[in-house]
């Protein structure tokens, strides 16, 4: 995914030929040193990394698993950490929050350069991913605590139908009463 400010190669070899052709019109007789293109690092600030997490809203679920395996083998670069940490975060996407939060620390702890610009917004999404982390484990014990409840209703449940099966047995088992009439003619 390209960002407004990505430079292609074509467009440095542009700047290049211009230069070249600046200098040869300006009567520069020493030589020109061959310029060797270095290799292209991808830096790019929060800024970037936040676009990139709102684009991976739009792939597609094979889309999704292409980028999962592109960013496990740039895994070096602090960028492709903090892609790696967004996308194992995001919804869905196949999440592991604990991966995704051993990311964010490596990026907070390394003191590679290529780490600064990350690591204000790697503090923020790591303090997300552990509240979502704490929320998960809670809302975990809250349903085995439901769970566990709901089996003590069904238990007492099934005992309080068994009384009211036992009393309508002892009801059958009685004999019926006569009616007895009272002088006026009502029943009792």
């Amino acid at each position: 995914m390209r960002n407004k400010y990505d430079l292609s190669f074509p467009c440095l070899a542009g700047l290049v030929s211009a230069l070249v052709f600046v200098l040869a019109l300006s009567g520069c007789a020493a030589p020109i040193p061959e310029i060797m293109p270095e290799p292209r690092v991808e830096t790019a600030g929060a800024e970037a990394v936040l676009s990139y997490y709102q684009g991976l809203g739009r792939m597609s679920a094979a889309e999704l698993a292409r980028e999962r395996t592109v960013l496990i083998a740039l895994r070096s670069h602090p960028l492709a950490q903090m892609k790696m940490a967004m996308l194992l975060g995001h919804p869905r996407a196949q999440q592991d929050l604990g991966k995704g939060l051993a990311l964010l620390e490596g990026i907070l702890k390394s003191v590679d350069p290529a780490a600064q610009p990350f690591q204000a917004l790697a503090r923020e999404v790591a303090d997300n991913y552990q509240e979502r982390i704490r929320l998960e484990n809670q809302l975990e014990k809250q349903g085995q605590q439901l769970g566990q409840q709901l089996k003590e209703s069904q238990r007492k449940a099934a005992e309080l139908q068994e009384k009211l099966d036992g009393l309508a047995d002892i009801e059958k088992t009685l004999i019926p009463r006569a009616r007895t009439l009272r002088p006026n003619g009502a029943g009792r």
